[in-house]
């Protein structure tokens, strides 16, 4: 057996350190303006919500047109047509009218964008619709990619696992090398925490220049926000199988309420948001977010209770 050696007190002429010291023995000090988190209203937790998260499909692509694209050209570097940067611009001057419609003077834009060359794409058709005074800052987040499908895609066989997954469940089918909708489901669920969490601090604006007119954009692509919009709603998977896609270069704008949660029927109507797919229920609770409070809880919404049982 090794016998342990007693521990032998330092010499006094050697240095001590203690955490957070430099090798001078001196504090480090972090700037604060570095870490939002740490401000006073984050603290406090008086940080202003942005007054809307507006969500962007991206504008027509060139495998929206033709299929076979996806045969010879990898998902991530297909491209808009002429289309869809029309339509880009279209929905950036869309955007500007409607944050610039509340009449502040400091309102803001701030982009969270999926890697693809279209999200891209459709990203700078939106920008040119801002100075870039209004534009606080953008984001490539990997986790807002489309739904994987596969690499290459074979034109046929797609044609075949469509038809499959029709039969399966659009949200469970799984594309062979590719990803299910519950598995964008998986990785949504964590952007929607860094999401709130960025909310929470206040990320958009530094200490002192906080406003309740800060608007998230997420560009982005059509399964992916429905998913999101699930996510965020608690919807269940019937509830999301029955909506439809954004069009090319469409929006849905989750706006800020009398109470402060985000809500489809602020700006949208009822009949808007039956189109896209929302059933009674679905509304109901869009009603209860109107007027509802960050924290509360809507015990009515049937989908956490009644419509699970037969008996009722």
């Amino acid at each position: 057996m090794v016998a342990l050696l007693p521990s032998l007190p330092l010499p006094s002429s050697s240095p001590r350190f203690r955490c957070c010291e430099d090798s001078l023995g001196r504090g480090r000090a972090e700037p604060p303006s570095r870490f939002p988190e740490r401000s006073p209203a984050a603290v406090a937790g008086t940080v202003p919500r942005p007054r809307r998260i507006i969500l962007v499909r991206h504008g027509e692509s060139e495998g929206n047109v033709d299929e076979s694209v996806y045969t010879r050209v990898p998902d991530p570097r297909i491209g808009l047509t002429a289309r869809g940067w029309q339509e880009a611009k279209a929905c950036g001057v869309r955007i500007r009218d409607i944050v610039s419609g509340d009449g502040a003077d400091d309102w803001k834009v701030y982009f969270y964008v999926s890697p693809y060359r279209r999200t891209l794409e459709t990203l700078r058709g939106i920008g040119l619709a801002f100075k870039p005074s209004r534009i606080a800052g953008v984001r490539e987040e990997p986790r807002l990619r489309e739904q994987d499908f596969g690499n290459f895609q074979d034109r046929e066989k797609m044609r075949i696992e469509k038809d499959i997954r029709l039969r399966y469940g659009r949200f469970f089918y799984r594309f062979p090398n590719g990803e299910s909708a519950a598995d964008v489901y998986d990785r949504i669920t964590g952007f929607r925490e860094t999401l709130r969490a960025d909310i929470d601090i206040g990320r958009f604006q530094p200490p002192g220049e906080q406003s309740p007119n800060m608007n998230i954009v997420i560009v982005s692509h059509g399964l992916t926000l429905r998913v999101f919009l699930m996510r965020w709603y608690k919807w269940t998977v019937e509830q999301y199988e029955g909506l439809h896609n954004f069009n090319n270069g469409g929006m849905l704008v989750m706006q800020t309420g009398s109470g402060g949660r985000y809500s489809l029927l602020v700006h949208h109507s009822v009949e808007e948001l039956r189109a896209f797919g929302l059933m009674e229920a679905m509304l109901d609770d869009q009603m209860w977010q109107k007027t509802a409070k960050p924290g509360e809880l809507n015990y009515n919404f049937l989908t956490n209770g009644p419509s699970f049982f037969g008996h009722f």
